[in-house]
């Protein structure tokens, strides 16, 4: 037992670093090739940060354990929203601006209401998961048409402050983009290899360590760059690094992982884990668009997100020991 908890131990680490010399890489190779900063924020931060769940998913898919594989996918999206913008929120409460991302949100719940859908018959196929990734096309296809063509928004104003104006010459944004990639597929082996033996382990299902610890972990990416953005008073970054994330997760994680096998998750997913990732993403709404006022989540509301995580991971583990 002590090799594997290590092993999840070093592979988190592992991983969040490489995302982090990832998203650099990636975000300054585009800054030098004069990619808009709206562009670099939907497109290259969103992908780089969601990074992670992909690796660990499509890897977890391929070795036979598709529970591992959906459970990181929708236990990344819950912590994102009750755990990532709940502690974010209590740092400085969020004011949404950016009338991109006032836009994600509809897609977000079209996207989690589909794959709702689509684990109704208790399977999904490949069919399903294609589907999944040919609307991630289109939705890339927007989010490259709207980082092209909206000039004048908050998002993209804060990401033009935030991404280094210089520095890392190109050959230095390639290296640390390809050591960053290299070491995600490193890292995540380690990570899956180790999170499937613990389960083994401890008789418990791939399903509850995927929307737990590996959950938790592939989400530190997300966390430290919104904690980062809520300081510097960077809002609609923060709200941008969740929406794109679950975005990501949802059609593209859950996508790739179907295609490379069929998952047939547990009953409990649906009943349990889509349901609470509904709540959560329709409370978006609620607590930032359908008061008439200006997008905002406080403190308060902030709290009420982490009671909903802690009462939740409770939830999993009480499951599990009983």
């Amino acid at each position: 037992m002590i090799l594997p908890l290590l092993a999840v131990a070093c592979g988190l680490a592992l991983l969040v670093w490489s995302a982090d010399r990832f998203v650099d890489g990636a975000a300054s190779t585009a800054r030098y090739f004069g990619m808009p900063p709206l562009l670099i924020g939907m497109v290259i931060i969103g992908f780089g940060t969601s990074a992670p769940e992909m690796v660990v998913s499509a890897l977890a898919a391929s070795q036979g354990n598709p529970g591992l594989a959906l459970g990181n996918a929708y236990g990344s999206n819950i912590t994102n929203i009750a755990l990532i913008l709940g502690v974010t929120a209590l740092i400085s409460p969020i004011a949404v601006q950016s009338n991109v991302l006032r836009r994600e949100l509809p897609l977000l719940i079209a996207a989690t209401l589909l794959a709702a859908w689509q684990l109704w018959d208790g399977v999904l196929s490949r069919l399903d998961a294609v589907i999944l990734l040919c609307l991630f096309g289109v939705l890339m296809a927007w989010t490259l048409y709207q980082g092209l063509h909206q000039k004048d928004d908050v998002l993209g104003h804060e990401m033009d402050q935030t991404l280094p104006t210089s520095g890392n010459s190109l050959r230095n944004s390639i290296f640390r983009l390809i050591i960053g990639l290299l070491l995600l597929i490193v890292s995540s082996r380690v990570l899956v290899w180790g999170a499937v033996d613990i389960a083994h382990s401890l008789g418990v299902s791939d399903l509850i360590v995927g929307l737990t610890i590996v959950a938790i972990g592939t989400s530190l990416p997300e966390l430290a760059s919104s904690i980062i953005a809520a300081r510097k008073g960077e809002h609609d970054i923060a709200l941008g690094n969740v929406l794109g994330s679950n975005l990501f997760n949802t059609l593209a994680v859950v996508g790739i992982a179907g295609v490379i096998q069929p998952i047939q998750p547990e009953p409990e997913v649906l009943s349990r884990d889509v349901a609470i990732m509904m709540v959560l993403t329709l409370s978006l709404f609620v607590l930032g668009y359908a008061r008439g006022r200006q997008g905002r989540i406080n403190r308060f509301e902030g709290a009420v997100l982490l009671v909903c995580f802690g009462g939740y991971n409770a939830y999993l583990i009480g499951s599990v020991v009983t």
